[in-house]
């Protein structure tokens, strides 16, 4: 029996690409159909993330002329990975495999043929890798690979230059839904979940059209996300700083003492003052640290839903899910 696929693409104010990108990503669908790779009952679920502008008018304009385009949007915008996440909750009982792509066309969609045989060779999970980055500017490319490399150092299990482009079969998606994180980083969780994996390379291309709605700023909060959510080593390097930063003061006090007794001291406004900004810059940053992470628990004790499905394009009354 052929497995049911659904493109999972999440959509914010994305009025100027959508009309693009959809016919592509009906194509490509019916293109693996006609390969006889996936079923006709595979679909192109578009996820609405609280946009502003025309991009839910055009996605019901879409699944209104065609049964393979389908639609949720959610009540407010809850950030990109919540999004991915809604789109794979919902079809996870609906379908066999998902793949997850951003709907700004960078990512080279023909990868999908590569994605699904690997399915059918037996992967629960394909992540779609980055060949290189050349399209990216310098900047972007320093300290895209220098977040990849630091996640590593600091112990979280992440696949290098990939990003939100993979294939998770729905087996793994029944499982991945016990895990209820409100950070979240997909990235860094779906490894958690195991089952067989592969990689697929791609080359990313330029943006088709709109732009970009991931700025350096959500980058960074999405970096702390992954460290904070996937790792401890922060804290335990705290602990081993200021152990450090403990002996060499205890050193300092033994070397005044010793020079007091000897009767050798000289009062030193400088070095006093350079000791307490020291210690002090140390504490303030260790207290930050800590406090991200209590932020964090804060925030999930709360078990506020992660995402509110407000309008189906399938149904008319349009209840509301919440997960």
């Amino acid at each position: 029996m052929k497995p049911i696929l659904y493109i999972i693409v999440p959509c914010y104010n994305e009025q100027e690409v959508l009309p693009v990108t959809a016919p592509l990503f009906l194509e490509k669908l019916e293109l693996l159909r006609d390969l006889g790779k996936i079923s006709d009952e595979s679909r192109v679920l578009f996820v609405n993330d609280g946009s502003r502008d025309a991009t839910w008018d055009i996605i019901c304009a879409l699944a209104a002329s065609d049964p393979h385009y389908l639609g949720i949007a959610q009540s407010r915008n809850r950030g990109h990975q919540n999004a991915v996440l809604a789109g794979l909750m919902e079809a996870k009982d609906r379908c066999d495999v998902t793949i997850s792509i951003d709907c700004d066309g960078q990512d080279d969609i023909d990868a999908m043929d590569q994605m699904v045989d690997a399915y059918l060779d037996g992967c629960e999970v394909v992540y779609g890798v980055r060949a290189d980055r050349r399209s990216d500017s310098f900047f972007k490319r320093f300290t895209a690979q220098s977040f990849y490399k630091f996640l590593a150092a600091m112990g979280a299990e992440v696949v290098y230059n990939h990003a939100d482009y993979r294939l998770i079969s729905s087996r793994v998606l029944k499982e991945f839904a016990n895990f209820r994180e409100v950070n979240l980083f997909l990235r860094g969780l779906v490894p958690l979940v195991g089952f067989k994996s592969t990689t697929v390379s791609y080359t990313r291309a330029e943006r088709l059209a709109g732009k970009s709605h991931y700025p350096l700023r959500r980058m960074i909060a999405l970096a702390v996300d992954g460290i904070t959510s996937l790792s401890v080593k922060p804290l335990q390097l705290i602990t081993g700083f200021g152990l450090t930063v403990a002996l060499v003061s205890f050193l300092g006090v033994l070397w005044a003492l010793i020079t007091a007794l000897c009767g050798k001291s000289v009062p030193g406004w400088a070095s006093m003052t350079c000791i307490v900004c020291f210690v002090g810059g140390v504490q303030l940053i260790s207290l930050g640290i800590i406090g991200e992470y209590v932020g964090k628990i804060y925030l999930e004790t709360k078990q506020r839903p992660r995402y509110i499905i407000s309008e189906r394009t399938w149904e008319s009354e349009k209840p509301g899910r919440n997960s």
